[in-house]
């Protein structure tokens, strides 16, 4: 393991941070770095966007299960050179999996050596984020999700926010209204641009500022 990945560093904390820390932390940097946050880039820009997702989900997962993060510690406190480069994760994973075994739970559902799927990882915490704006204002999903959609759409980019958050608000709410998705799963339905709507919303609404 010739690179080895620094995930306390990828997600912005110490390493003695709690369990919780780790959580709030994989929240504030998966927003930051979404893929989908970027509606008009290059194949190349998305593809860089991509792999720094993926390292931020591997970091969650490692550091977020007890057991793993004992492991990874191991490993860490025995390294002096470390890098937060998004390509040491991938490089590092499998070897990793491979020795301490990734799947240390009956939860886990990935196969063996497989880094962790980063949407899937993501969707659980955006269900999060957004359920107590969901569970407050049900059932009326559609109207609702086009006021709020607006609203949050109008301070990001005022009128033509306003209109493409309400756009998206109205798809999330209508859909969930007919089949009783959750909102990761209505979200995964919507168009690049509705995407990136919602997540710098998003963002707005939870940490004050656009990122």
């Amino acid at each position: 393991m010739s690179d080895f990945p620094d995930y306390y560093k990828l997600l912005n904390v110490s390493k003695t941070v709690s369990q919780d820390e780790i959580r709030q932390a994989y929240k504030r940097e998966s927003l930051k770095t979404h893929p989908d946050k970027l509606a008009k880039v290059s194949v190349e820009e998305r593809k860089i966007a991509t792999e720094k997702f993926q390292a931020i989900a591997d970091a969650y997962y490692v550091l977020s299960d007890p057991k793993r993060r004992r492991e990874y510690d191991l490993l860490y406190n025995a390294r002096t050179k470390r890098t937060d480069a998004p390509g040491a994760s991938r490089n590092f994973f499998t070897q990793f999996a491979s020795t301490f075994g990734a799947s240390t739970g009956a939860a886990d559902t990935q196969p063996e050596n497989a880094q962790p799927d980063p949407n899937g990882i993501f969707a659980d915490v955006f269900d999060e984020l957004l359920r107590p704006e969901v569970e407050r204002h049900a059932p009326w999903w559609s109207w609702i999700g086009t006021a709020c959609g607006g609203g949050l759409g109008f301070v990001v980019a005022n009128v033509p926010g306003m209109m493409l958050g309400a756009y998206a608000g109205n798809r999330l709410g209508a859909i969930r209204d007919a089949k009783g998705k959750s909102v990761a799963a209505v979200f995964t339905e919507l168009g690049s641009v509705q995407k990136a709507e919602v997540l710098r919303a998003l963002a707005l609404k939870v940490f004050g500022s656009v990122i």
